[in-house]
């Protein structure tokens, strides 16, 4: 947003110093009118003279009078070719300056939309993160039903200990494990007897 400021700011300086240059050369053009004008108005004077002496200096007048009206519209027409030259520079310049304020635009409003997808991945990743949470709980809650099952089983034969606080899974899998040997050495013992 600064730099599209900057570039707003430098395009007004430039469009002003534009006006200014445009305003110097009509200024400039109206003069050379005006000379015009003056040398149209003494030649019409000089040629309703009619003594020759007098129409001699006049002459002569006339003619330093267009040598220096002549320097002067060479110098200006010098100085509108620079201004006409340098308003080319200008624009050229301006130009330049809106290309770069729209490219600068269009890079905010990629960063921007960058940003909102940034934005709306992260949000997705935090209610995936929250179902993973709730998910795990769950799990959890179940292991742990399922993990004092076992333990009830385990402990509830006859013959076996209670049960002490702070089982280790270890030790509930050596409890589960001795029993399965003991029905499966009973199951043994059955089946050599015969009995179903």
């Amino acid at each position: 947003t600064g730099a599209i400021s900057s570039l707003q700011r430098q395009i007004e300086i430039q469009e002003s110093e534009l006006r200014r240059i445009r305003s110097e050369k009509d200024l400039l053009q109206r003069q050379l009118r005006e000379r015009e004008a003056q040398i149209k108005a003494m030649c019409d004077k000089f040629c309703r003279l009619t003594d020759e002496q007098r129409q001699e200096q006049i002459t002569v007048m006339m003619e330093e009078e267009n040598l220096n009206l002549q320097q002067v519209v060479t110098e200006q027409e010098s100085q509108l070719a620079e201004q006409n030259k340098l308003i080319s520079e200008l624009q050229e310049t301006i130009s330049q300056l809106r290309a770069e304020a729209v490219t600068t635009r269009l890079q905010l409003l990629k960063h921007k939309q960058a940003h909102k997808e940034i934005q709306s991945q992260a949000e997705a990743l935090q209610h995936k993160e929250l179902q993973t949470r709730v998910a795990l709980e769950h799990i959890s809650s179940k292991f742990e039903r399922f993990r004092n099952k076992i333990i009830q089983a385990a402990f509830s034969v006859e013959g076996s200990r209670d049960p002490v606080a702070g089982l280790t899974d270890d030790e509930v899998l050596e409890a589960m494990q001795k029993i399965i040997n003991e029905r499966t050495e009973f199951r043994r013992k059955l089946k050599n007897k015969g009995s179903k």
